[in-house]
C-alpha cells in the first residue's frame, strides 16, 4: 500500500486531497501534516511513497520542506502544490527536485495523473537500486590477505578521482573485479561502466570497435555506429587485456586520453567524450614497450595508478573465505542447501597448485559441490579437484 503524505495548511484543501485520493484507491493510505515542520518530523520517522506540499505556509515554506526532504530522504518525490501567484515558485522548485506541481484548486485528472506517475517513478528508482545492489555482489571481493587488503585500501584512495588505473596479474585473478569496484565506488556509479575485452575482437576491427564508424568507412559498414567510447560517456571504459591492441589502435587511445576527444572510423569529425579509462592486461607491459609491442607513452598515460593482483597461490589464507562464498553462491544458484567442507578438505585445497586462479577455485568448487558426499571430505578434494 502507498503511503502519501499531505502537508497543507489549508484544511479545507487538505480534506479536499485526501478525500480525492482515498476515493481513487484503496491502495493509498493517507497521512496529514498542517505546516512545513510537522511535515518534516513525519518524513523523519516514517517512509513515505509521495509527498503532496503546499508552497506557502506559516513556520516553514514548501521550499523549505522541499530542500530538506532531498537533503534527508532523497529517493521520496515531491509533488508542489502552488496557488495561482505561486506558479513562478512551482516552476522553480522543479529545479530543485520536485517531481511535478499541482495547482489550486486541484483538477481531479491532472491530480490523479501526477499522482500515479510520481509513485510509478518512486517504484523504478527502488527497483533501480535493488538491482543495483545485486550487480553489486556479483562482484564482490573476497579476502583478508594483505595484498586485497592493501588493493581494497588504494581503490578506497582512488575511486574519488578520475585518475586511470592500470590493473595487472595473471588470467582468472579477479581483475574485472578490481574495475568495477573502482567504477562503482566512483562519482561516475550513475553512468555507464562499458567493457571491451581487446584481445577477442580482431585487430582489424578493434579500432571501429572503439571508436565507431560512420557509413562506408569499409565494406560491411552500412550505417554510422557509435563506438565503446562514445557509450562509456560519463561513465567508465574498462579496457581488458589491453597488452592485445595494435599499435594503430594504442595510437588512437593514446590521442583520446590526451584530447578528451575520438574520431570515428572513416570520419575527420572530432567528438568530445568525458570518460574515465580503467585498463587491465596479463602481460608484462614493460618487456613488451622494450619489444616494441606497446607504447610507451600510452603506458605512462594509463599507469597513473598501478595495481597488481596477486594469484591464487599467493594468497592462500583467502581460499576458506573463497569456498565458503563460491559455495553459498552456487547453492543459490542452483537452488540447492550449501554444502559443508571438513576442515581436512579446506586445508587440502589450500596446498593445490592453482594455475587458473580464482576462476578454477570455482569450478572446482562447483565440482566439489556436484560429486562430493553430503559434507565435502579431503578424500572428495584428492579425487575430483585435480580432474
Amino acid at each position: 500500500m502507498a503511503k502519501i503524505l499531505v502537508i497543507e495548511d489549508e484544511s479545507a484543501i487538505r480534506r479536499v486531497l485526501v478525500k480525492i485520493l482515498s476515493e481513487e484507491s484503496d491502495k493509498y493510505e493517507l497521512f496529514e501534516a498542517e505546516d512545513g515542520l510537522s511535515g518534516i518530523e513525519k518524513i523523519k520517522n516514517e517512509d513515505y511513497d509521495l509527498i503532496l506540499c503546499d508552497i506557502k505556509m506559516p513556520k516553514m515554506d514548501g521550499v523549505e520542506v522541499l530542500e530538506a526532504v532531498k537533503k534527508i530522504k532523497p529517493e521520496i518525490p515531491i509533488v508542489m502544490i502552488s496557488g495561482h501567484g505561486d506558479l513562478d515558485t512551482a516552476v522553480n522548485t522543479m529545479r530543485l527536485g520536485a517531481f511535478d506541481y499541482i495547482s489550486k484548486p486541484p483538477d481531479l485528472n491532472r491530480l490523479l495523473n501526477t499522482v500515479r506517475n510520481a509513485l510509478d517513478r518512486k517504484e523504478l528508482v527502488v527497483e533501480n537500486k535493488r538491482l543495483k545492489k545485486k550487480v553489486s555482489k556479483n562482484y564482490d571481493m573476497i579476502g583478508e590477505s594483505n595484498a586485497i587488503s592493501e588493493i581494497k585500501t588504494i581503490i578506497e584512495k582512488v575511486a574519488a578521482t578520475d585518475a586511470r588505473v592500470l590493473i595487472t596479474g595473471p588470467n582468472g585473478t579477479g581483475k574485472e573485479l578490481v574495475a568495477h569496484w573502482i567504477h562503482q565506488k566512483s562519482e561516475r556509479s550513475a553512468g555507464p561502466m562499458i567493457e571491451v575485452n581487446c584481445a577477442a575482437i580482431p585487430g582489424e576491427l578493434i579500432e571501429s570497435e572503439l571508436f565507431g564508424h560512420v557509413k562506408g568507412a569499409f565494406t560491411s559498414a552500412n550505417k554510422d555506429r557509435a563506438g565503446k567510447f562514445e557509450a562509456a560517456n560519463g561513465g567508465t571504459i574498462f579496457l581488458d587485456e589491453i597488452g592485445d591492441m595494435s599499435l594503430s589502435a594504442q595510437a588512437k587511445v593514446l590521442r583520446a586520453l590526451q584530447e578528451n576527444k575520438i574520431q570515428r572510423v572513416g570520419s575527420d569529425k572530432d567528438i568530445k567524450v568525458n570518460v574515465r579509462v580503467v585498463a587491465a592486461t596479463n602481460k608484462n607491459l614493460k618487456k613488451e614497450i622494450a619489444d616494441n609491442k606497446f607504447r610507451e607513452d600510452l603506458y605512462h598515460r594509463l599507469a597513473v595508478i598501478l595495481i597488481k593482483v596477486p594469484a591464487l597461490n599467493d594468497r592462500r589464507e583467502d581460499i576458506p573465505l573463497l569456498v565458503d562464498y563460491f559455495t553459498n553462491k552456487i547453492s543459490n544458484e542452483q537452488g540447492s542447501p550449501a554444502k559443508a567442507f571438513s576442515a581436512k578438505a579446506i586445508k587440502q585445497l589450500q596446498q593445490y597448485d592453482w594455475t587458473g586462479n580464482i576462476r578454477e577455485l570455482r569450478n572446482v568448487v562447483e565440482r566439489l559441490i556436484i560429486l562430493g558426499g553430503k559434507e565435502v571430505s579431503e578424500e572428495d578434494v584428492k579425487l575430483f579437484a585435480s580432474k
